[in-house]
């Protein structure tokens, strides 16, 4: 066994289905090896301030099932600092702590990439952001659910779109991804995906509109909310001076997609990324995130999993084209 004898775990950025799922595998995990285990409350911002508390079974259980995060995310505007991460390494030494799981994103991940590399602490992290967007693992905690969670409520989007012949724009989440549009619009039978990794040509999308129209009732496009200024809107407003008699609406589904009951895909996902990420602070790891890649556990070093996915499948996206006649 390595030298570490006590762990923190902290979530960080936007909060994502699973994460509980993960608190709760890594503290049992930690427990399992003989493992102090410590919770820092509200991310970075916690961990300067020393909000940190020691967590046993009874802290983690009935949580699997939750979304968000019982230990909170925040900004640190403090961290971003060397003064403020000096701080939050001192806070790790009057507690004892030897080593840090980040839960989160690219953020989390950039952040606890300069907070190893300068104050010398070894840190896992387990990618937990419903974007999908990390390089090294094949999913990311809180997709599925938030995939599942669009997918839900289009199809009750296209029931009232069948009933009055309507088109439904409907932005979804990814700022600077669009996989959840992408996904989500292949599950529910999308006319049109707009996402910002694929060039749009609104003209080819309108002329396949109207190609359709006299086979279909309804037509719902889903916009990543990261396509251009105006999203949903612009692409509303496209539709409307091509298609002037048509009833077009919008409907953005926004941050409930970030809450609900996770998935079983995602709860899986979490406990076995939990226990890698203890387990690999245990065989000397550091500097990496646990992920997994074609059902095995993977761990790719920060640098590489924060590099943004330019592109996307290509088969998905003839897929969705295909099936959208």
């Amino acid at each position: 066994m390595n030298k570490i004898k006590s762990i923190g775990i902290l979530t960080s950025g936007g909060d994502s289905p699973g994460m509980n799922a993960a608190i709760r595998a890594v503290v049992r995990t930690a427990l399992y090896y003989d493992l102090k285990v410590y919770g820092v409350t509200r991310g970075y911002d916690g961990l300067v301030k020393g909000d940190i508390v020691e967590m046993g079974p009874k802290s983690v259980a009935n949580i699997i099932q939750r979304g968000g995060t019982i230990l909170k995310t925040a900004r640190s505007q403090e961290f971003l600092t060397v003064e403020g991460r000096t701080k939050a390494r001192e806070q790790l030494q009057k507690f004892g702590i030897d080593a840090l799981v980040a839960i989160g994103g690219d953020g989390t991940f950039t952040g606890a990439k300069i907070f190893m590399e300068e104050q010398g602490i070894p840190i896992i992290g387990i990618p937990g952001t419903i974007d999908n967007d990390l390089q090294g693992t094949d999913f990311t905690i809180g997709y599925d659910t938030a995939i599942n969670t669009v997918v839900d409520a289009v199809d009750k989007i296209r029931d009232t779109a069948e009933s009055h012949d309507r088109v439904f724009i409907v932005e979804v989440m990814g700022r600077d991804s669009g996989l959840i549009a992408l996904r989500s619009g292949i599950g529910i039978g999308a006319e049109a995906i707009l996402i910002p990794e694929a060039k749009i040509d609104f003209t080819n999308m309108l002329n396949r509109m109207d190609s359709i129209r006299k086979n279909k009732s309804s037509r719902i496009i889903i916009v990543a909310e990261g396509e251009g200024e105006g999203g949903a809107f612009e692409a509303a407003e496209k539709v409307k001076e091509r298609f002037p008699h048509y009833d077009v609406r919008v409907s953005i589904l926004g941050h409930i997609q970030r809450g609900g009951k996770p998935s079983c895909m995602d709860r899986v996902l979490a406990s076995r990324l939990g226990v890698a990420a203890v387990e690999g602070l245990i065989a000397g790891k550091s500097g990496e995130m646990a992920g997994i890649i074609c059902g095995d556990i993977a761990f790719t070093p920060f640098e590489n999993a924060i590099k943004h996915i330019h592109t996307v499948n290509p088969n998905l996206l003839k897929i969705a084209d295909i099936l959208s006649l």
